[in-house]
Order: C-alpha cells, then sequence, then structure tokens
C-alpha cells in the first residue's frame, strides 16, 4: 500500500494505473476509521481494480470550531487498518496542500442544503462539495463510495456531479451499525461511558417511527419520540424528521406514493450524532 502527500504525486500514480486500463474506487474520509468506513472500502476492493482512501479532515465543512479541534486524528492506526482490508492507495494531504489558497468556490444545491444539516450547520455543504470535486479532481476514480448514515451529503454529492458534470459513478452503502443498533461514527469514541449506554436509544426512536407508520400524524408520531429521547440523561435532539428520500423535503403526511426516511440529528452531552432509517 502507498500512502502519498502530494496532489502532483497522487494525480500522476493513478493516471498511470489508469492508463494501465485499470478501474480506480475511491472512499474519501477524514479519518478515524471504523468498520462502517471499511465497508465502504470493501465495496470498492469488490468493483474495481484498484481501492484508493483519502484521510483528510476538511477544516472548511466544520461551522463549529471547538468539534473540528477535538476530532480524532489516527493517521497511523488508520494506515495500518486500510493496509490490512487491502487497500491499494492512501492520499492524506495536509491543509496546505488541498488549500494552498483563498478556497472561492460556491455551490448553489438548493432545497437539498436549505434543510436538515444544511439549516443548523450554515456553510457545511459547501466545504463538503470543495472538498470531494477537489479530492475527484486529484483520484479521478470512476466510483465513489459514500455511507447512508450521512445521507443528505450522499445527495448533495450526487447532485453536485450531476451540476458539474463530474465523470464518476456515486455508489451509497448502506449504515453499519454497532450490535446495540448504534450507528457506527468517528464521534462516538468520544461519549462517556454512561452516554454509550444511552446512545442506541436513538436507533430504537428511528424503529419506533418506522412501526408506527400511518398510526396517528405524522407530526404526533415524531412528537412522541421526539420527547422520549429528550428525556433521557444528556439527551438533546436538534431536529427529528421525516422526508422524502429523493429532495429530502420533510412531510407532514403520509404519503405511500413517497419514498420515506426518518432523520435525527442530536445531541448527547456535547457530541453531536446523526442518523437515519428509510421508513
Amino acid at each position: 500500500m502507498k500512502i502519498l502527500e502530494t496532489i502532483k504525486e497522487t494525480k500522476e500514480t493513478i493516471l498511470r494505473l489508469k492508463e494501465e486500463g485499470k478501474s480506480v474506487g475511491f472512499v474519501p474520509t477524514m479519518g478515524a476509521l471504523h468498520e462502517g468506513h471499511l465497508s465502504l472500502l470493501a465495496e470498492s476492493i469488490s468493483d474495481n481494480d484498484v481501492s484508493v482512501v483519502s484521510i483528510f479532515v476538511n477544516p472548511i465543512q466544520f461551522n463549529n470550531k471547538a468539534d473540528l479541534e477535538k476530532y480524532p486524528r489516527t493517521l497511523e492506526d488508520d494506515c495500518n487498518k486500510l493496509e490490512d482490508a487491502g487497500c491499494d492507495l492512501v492520499f492524506a494531504p495536509s491543509v496546505d496542500e488541498m488549500y494552498p489558497g483563498k478556497v472561492q468556490e460556491h455551490y448553489d444545491f438548493g432545497d437539498l442544503e436549505r434543510v436538515m444539516e444544511g439549516a443548523h450547520r450554515p456553510g457545511h455543504f459547501n466545504g463538503v462539495a470543495v472538498v470531494v470535486k477537489r479530492l475527484f479532481e486529484i483520484c479521478i476514480p470512476h466510483k465513489a463510495y459514500f455511507g447512508e448514515k450521512d445521507y443528505q451529503q450522499l445527495r448533495i454529492i450526487q447532485s453536485l456531479v450531476e451540476q458539474q458534470n463530474i465523470p464518476v459513478e456515486i455508489i451509497g452503502c448502506p449504515i453499519v451499525r454497532e450490535a446495540d443498533g448504534l450507528a457506527m461514527s468517528s464521534r462516538n469514541v468520544r461519549l462517556s461511558a454512561e452516554e454509550r449506554k444511552i446512545a442506541p436509544s436513538i436507533y430504537e426512536s428511528l424503529k419506533n417511527i418506522r412501526r408506527k407508520v400511518g398510526n396517528g400524524t405524522v407530526n404526533e408520531v415524531l412528537s412522541l419520540e421526539k420527547d422520549k429521547l429528550n428525556s433521557l440523561p444528556g439527551m438533546k435532539v436538534e431536529y427529528l424528521v421525516i422526508a422524502d428520500e429523493d429532495k429530502l423535503k420533510p412531510v407532514n403526511n403520509w404519503d405511500e406514493t413517497k419514498k420515506l426516511r426518518a432523520f435525527i440529528a442530536t445531541f448527547l452531552g456535547e457530541i453531536r450524532l446523526i442518523d437515519n432509517l428509510k421508513v
């Protein structure tokens, strides 16, 4: 497994591989890797001749400076995991390498970025789009893999590729969960022992919503689950909505003609966790 830090060397290496007729799969990450990330890599390995993983904590997608500072950075451990999992190439650039000058790009994703994460984290998705487009230009993959835990991000990336006519196929991959249902996240390691015991309640609420589809109004079902979660020690729900999977527009009525998904963001102590479930 090669570990590269410069854009020039990474691009040249991947271009050579493509000239040899090899297909390239790509998994962009911010490191602190867990089984969720490795499941994306496994998909890439099964689909492609060469698999590339980027590790870069992207500062421009954080609207909370403290969150950026506390984000776990475990490059050596990450690279060991990737090598064991069969990764071919790691791109691990510095901030100066990715952003040598002022970031000028601005993207408009319309209503996709005005709800849920977009509403609560201003500028977040523009930061995601900027870095992902740059990573696509550097790693020039045939296919790129994104987890459905960040479902809104997945839809934003699909929109970016369509808008910018980027020749890459975006593959969405299922959420990977702990044995107790908690969606795997790099932030989970920051939960205290007590918080970690409470955290699976998030997934339980999403399953309760799925069980109650059509029983009571959407608002009644959401309100009940939100109240139950907020009654738990340290839990403070930021949003809990049901939205259609395509446009991400929150719905107020059950509509069997739409594919619906329940989305949640909640603080558990100081840690912000997100999850979603098809309903």
